[in-house]
């Protein structure tokens, strides 16, 4: 790749960010179309979102995604905001336009969907999503918009019932009692950071286990954590042989919309890009 003055760029913010596989995914997309193009890791700290925004737009760059701990803040900071942006509650993918203002959307609970249906798994009729953040915010009104019944547990119980009320939908669970509310249940959803780059607890892996005692056979459970592959959580759900989503499929697919507004192509989701980041040491 030879960086020009004619180069389109882009890049994630987050902190940390040094987990990220955009930069691996859009790099592959800009090579694979022909795009002149670079998308680049931008780690930046909490409360300096507005000055590296700013900054990012200044020095021309075609726009962001935006990743932990930044995504509902960016949701206050851009210009205007998609309806499926405004729906979630948070940003990930904003544009920078040519009159200076910030056009943001929330591309995580589009791309989950889409993963869910690339697997096959057409219909939920009830999850259990655990989370409050952004991500979770996201997914959460994509399954209820789909027409399916969300449960919503967080540790911090308040965030999971002011989450509901802004949802206008959805019950909160305390935290507790979420793996006693499996029954009935079609999917489980982990969108908190527990278990990213292999940092859990003591015995997390013994705690998901005994919290999926009582899964029913049909669940199937999906992690947004793809650093690493294969978590705490869906390492006990294979155990129990139930149906398991990684969190690569939605990092594939929520990018899509992002790299088509800023690189101008709609890239595929397909085998071999998901081989790549397989293949690709983090």
């Amino acid at each position: 790749m030879t960086i020009s003055g004619t180069t389109r760029l882009a890049g994630v913010i987050g902190w940390p960010v040094t987990h990220s596989r955009s930069p691996l995914l859009h790099n592959h997309w800009c090579a694979r179309h022909g795009v002149n193009g670079a998308y680049v890791p931008l780690p930046v700290r909490p409360g300096a979102l507005a000055t590296a925004l700013a900054g990012l737009a200044a020095a021309g760059f075609e726009g962001v995604n935006v990743t932990i701990p930044h995504k509902e803040d960016a949701f206050g900071l851009v210009t205007r905001r998609t309806h499926v942006a405004q729906r979630a509650g948070a940003v990930n993918t904003i544009r920078f336009e040519p009159d200076g203002s910030m056009t943001g959307d929330c591309t995580d609970g589009t791309g989950f969907i889409a993963d869910l249906r690339a697997r096959g798994i057409e219909t939920v009729r009830r999850a259990l999503v655990l989370g409050a953040g952004g991500a979770a915010r996201a997914i959460a009104a994509a399954l209820l918009d789909a027409g399916g019944e969300v449960l919503i547990a967080n540790r911090t119980a308040t965030r999971a019932e002011v989450l509901t009320r802004a949802l206008c939908g959805g019950e909160a669970v305390r935290w507790d009692a979420w793996p006693a509310r499996l029954e009935g249940c079609d999917l489980l959803v982990n969108a908190t950071s527990l278990g990213l780059n292999g940092a859990e607890g003591p015995d997390e892996a013994g705690y998901w286990a005994e919290c999926l005692e009582r899964a029913p056979s049909a669940l199937a459970v999906a992690d947004i954590v793809y650093n690493p592959l294969r978590t705490p959580l869906l390492a006990a759900a294979e155990t129990r042989g139930l149906t398991t989503v990684d969190g690569l499929g939605m990092l594939i697919q929520q990018a899509r919309a992002g790299f088509a507004s800023w690189f101008g192509v709609w890239p595929e989701a397909d085998a071999e890009t998901r081989a790549l980041l397989l293949a690709t040491p983090d």
